[in-house]
């Protein structure tokens, strides 16, 4: 693999669902592929050997570990266990308090103290699956990457990001908004002497936001000096809890109800059933996008068959109340556009992001509250994460420039007298920001000063959210309110913010790049960062030897099982092949487990793929006689 990390700057789309790779080079942006798969679950499974699964095969067995999965990690980022409360019972996995009151994930061991990892830590599995990819597929190591973030992200939420992506071993160049980034992707910004105000409205698997930008592009002059195009957020609303999910989760429970199985009875099917049924919902809500109507056909026994024609307006009907919820969001959305615009604002064209924006009828309400037709010639699953590779050839010096003006989500300021906030940069101001303001001491011959920066629009310490503390020590005692303390606070182009507080008199400085109160500690990262290069090659071929000694023990078991169970309904011979196959996986399981350095990984791997590729016709069986069970009579 050669070393030209220098000149590449990849785009991240790193998903509360699904998260992709791309980058834009001499061929144009581009998502990189993989065995004609874009999308990478962002989903991780904890085994116990300690092998870390990450993908499509942990997010297929979510069901079967529940615990030990960890999907939707993106809610906890940057979080503390207070901000995360009302997101815990939409989880499979336990979330605790760790340092700081922070939100971390506890997987259980068997036979072992169980194992917290932060979701920075979750995320870094997936970056490094990503990063992996990239790698593949350019033939060429990657460092450096523009990762994108949903605008209504905080400072912690961003530093989190980033910490996320040090761990993976990556260098986050810039943190872009989610729905900049989209605008990026379909060119918004080319036209000289041009403004104008877009709205991105984002409906993926499992989340749902609306972002009013504004794109400001200067007349060319005629002399040297660059007029750079300018993206500004106005306005971002929408709902963490609202996706694509929950379509497949409607037509899962109309199906089992017309085969009389009570939705209650849902977590009692098996969970080969539960994902057979998910992939029927997710296959007609496919269907249905694109024509009128979908059959769906499935053998509960060989006396028993469940078929349907399911139609479009069944399906419209069926989600017509979640997208008003959307439409509203869009109202507001616009409301506070104006509000921080000081002016009317109008909007010139809609950008659909999401793989649930495909659906007709989606496309359709939006384009009538806005009376525009909605732009989707970009793959709605790819515009975040081409957009984010082209603002990355632009920093790599590889594509043309642009400003992106992305704004503070909440205002920060400082605590003073009495628990009071003194705001120094306000809501939706523009990044990068700075502010400076003059503080004084409270008591006579005060030496050190505490500088506790919040954010949040209350006016009080106990209504907004502490980001960090630090103290300006070494003032000579002076008596109360001489002191001259400048406190300055500056926001990057990335969102991070930094504090510095200088005593004029004394020429004391104190400063600090805020980590919150609920973030990792800089100690912390670099723990995890030490730990991960120590012996990394080693690790990393046994890690997939764990990995594949994991998952074979899951399909042996399983498949073992349903043999048993189903062995009279199958033919001699594919029983016995079966069985052999069985056998020669075992042997491999025992090998490694007793020495992971005595087996041939890519041998393994296929011996486990043969068996698994065998077996569907087991699970077919499997799957129809357990509808045939909790079918009624």
């Amino acid at each position: 693999m050669t070393d030209q990390s220098h000149d590449i700057i990849v785009g991240i789309d790193l998903g509360t669902t699904n998260s992709l790779v791309a980058i834009s080079d001499a061929l144009g942006p581009r998502v990189l592929e993989e065995h004609n798969r874009a999308l990478v679950p962002s989903v991780v499974r904890f085994d116990e050997g300690g092998g870390v699964v990450v993908g499509d095969d942990a997010r297929d067995r979510a069901t079967d570990f529940p615990a030990h999965t960890v999907a939707s990690v993106k809610r906890l980022m940057g979080r503390s266990i207070d901000d995360a409360r009302d997101e815990l019972g939409f989880l499979s996995f336990e979330v605790v308090a760790g340092d700081h009151n922070t939100a971390r994930v506890r997987i259980p061991r068997r036979n072992t103290s169980s194992l917290v990892v932060s979701p920075q830590e979750v995320s870094a599995h997936i970056l490094r699956e990503i990063k992996a990819r990239a790698e593949r597929v350019l033939k060429t190591n990657v460092h450096k990457a523009v990762v994108t973030v949903p605008a209504y992200f905080d400072d912690a939420q961003r530093q989190a990001t980033r910490d996320a992506g040090r761990l993976a071993g990556l260098e986050i160049v810039r943190i872009i908004n989610e729905p900049t980034a989209a605008a990026l992707a379909y060119g918004l910004g080319t036209v000289a002497g041009k403004t104008q105000t877009v709205a991105i409205y984002d409906l993926g698997g499992g989340t749902f936001d609306v972002t009013i930008l504004r794109i400001i592009t200067p007349e060319s002059g005629g002399d040297d000096t660059v007029q750079l195009p300018i993206f500004q957020v106005l306005s971002t609303a929408g709902n963490t809890r609202l996706g694509g999910d929950d379509i497949d989760n409607a037509i899962v429970t109309i199906m089992l109800s017309e085969m009389g199985i009570d939705a209650s009875q849902i977590p009692s099917l098996p969970a080969a059933t539960r994902r057979a049924l998910k992939t029927f919902a997710e296959n007609i809500k496919h269907t249905l996008s694109e024509q009128e109507t979908a059959q769906v056909r499935i053998d509960i026994d060989t006396e028993k068959t469940y078929q349907r024609t399911f139609t479009r307006d069944e399906l419209n009907t069926l989600i017509e109340p979640m997208i008003q919820q959307t439409l509203h969001a869009c109202e507001r959305a616009v409301r506070d556009a104006r509000s921080s615009a000081q002016t009317d604002v109008t909007i010139d064209a809609v950008i659909m992001v999401g793989g649930s924006t495909r659906i007709p009828l989606v496309k359709q309400r939006v384009g009538e509250l806005f009376g525009l037709e909605p732009y989707t010639a970009i793959d709605p699953d790819k515009a975040v994460a081409l957009g984010a590779a082209v603002h990355g050839s632009m920093l790599s010096g590889a594509g043309a420039k642009s400003l992106l003006l992305d704004v503070i989500p909440l205002s920060l300021g400082i605590e003073t007298a009495g628990g009071a906030v003194a705001k120094l940069i306000m809501r939706n101001s523009t990044v990068p920001a700075r502010a400076t303001e003059m503080f004084s001491t409270q008591v006579d011959g005060q030496t050190n000063v505490k500088i506790h920066l919040l954010q949040g629009e209350r006016e009080m310490v106990s209504d907004c959210r502490s980001l960090g503390v630090f103290d300006l020590k070494g003032i000579p005692p002076m008596p109360a309110g001489i002191p001259k303390i400048e406190v300055e606070i500056r926001v990057d182009a990335s969102g991070i913010v930094r504090v510095e507080a200088h005593e004029k008199r004394s020429g004391k400085r104190a400063n600090i790049e805020v980590v919150p109160n609920h973030g990792l500690s800089r100690d912390e990262v670099e723990r995890i960062e030490r730990e991960s290069f120590a012996h990394a090659r080693d690790d990393m071929t046994h890690h997939r030897v764990v990995d594949l000694i994991a998952n074979a023990k899951l399909d042996l078991k399983w498949i073992s099982d349903k043999l048993e169970l189903h062995e009279s309904r199958l033919e001699p011979a594919y029983r016995d092949d079966l069985r052999a196959r069985i056998n020669r996986l075992t042997d491999f399981v025992a090998r490694a487990s007793h020495d992971w350095r005595s087996v041939d990984a890519n041998a393994f791997h296929e011996e486990k793929e043969s068996l698994a590729r065998t077996s569907v016709r087991l699970q077919e069986i499997s799957i129809a006689e357990s509808l045939k069970q909790h079918s009624s009579n």
